[in-house]
């Protein structure tokens, strides 16, 4: 999330690759698979990757026609990247973050999950809000997902909807508020009081 793997290896597609491999290091993918879901054109993800192969960061497979990419896990420094890419998304830079509040009325906005290295978390991304744009919020998922690296687990509810679970205790919506997030857009204004009421 961070531009720290990008200061580091001074190359976006590099540090954006780097931390796509490493996330998702026990999945194929073949070159077009790549290219999508990094949103890097074919000559950048092509240079980068025929770089990963000669360090031996990166395995190649042929397989009915087509090639296949996937980390090695035996490379040298793969205990470190892996250690790296988990700090690096600790620290929530992400430009994609900022244009949830373009989404719609959004009144809440956390994010938890691989954003925080918090594996426990059940999602990553909350977002309470009305009105909100289903395109803009494919956009927003696909942008943030390109900077992770990986897949993004989130949850979507109406103002209503939010109400309900509160008033519910519901179990998703207090476990979530009871670890470890941090606040992107916050119009709630007892939001931290809210877990007490499942201790009372």
């Amino acid at each position: 999330m961070s531009e720290l793997l990008t200061l580091l290896f001074d190359s976006k597609p590099r540090a954006r690759l780097i931390k796509f491999f490493i996330q998702n290091d026990n999945q194929e993918y073949t070159l077009a698979d790549i290219c999508v879901k990094n949103k890097l054109p074919k000559n950048e993800v092509v240079k980068e990757i025929n770089r990963f192969e000669k360090m031996k960061m990166i395995i190649a497979k042929a397989r009915k026609g087509k090639r296949y990419y996937q980390t090695n896990l035996d490379f040298i420094f793969y205990p470190e990247l892996k250690m790296l890419v988990a700090k690096s998304n600790t620290l929530p830079a992400s430009k994609g973050l900022l244009k949830i509040n373009s989404l719609g009325k959004v009144k809440l906005a956390l994010i938890s999950g691989v954003f925080l290295n918090n594996p426990k978390s059940r999602t990553d991304l909350l977002i309470v809000g009305d009105e909100l744009s289903k395109a803009k919020i494919k956009h927003l998922l696909e942008m943030l997902e390109a900077e992770i690296g990986r897949e993004i687990n989130y949850s979507i509810l109406s103002s209503e909807e939010f109400r309900y679970r509160v008033n519910m205790l519901d179990k998703f919506i207090m476990e979530f508020l009871e670890g470890p997030y941090e606040e992107v857009i916050n119009k709630i204004p007892n939001l931290k009081q809210i877990t007490r009421l499942r201790k009372k």
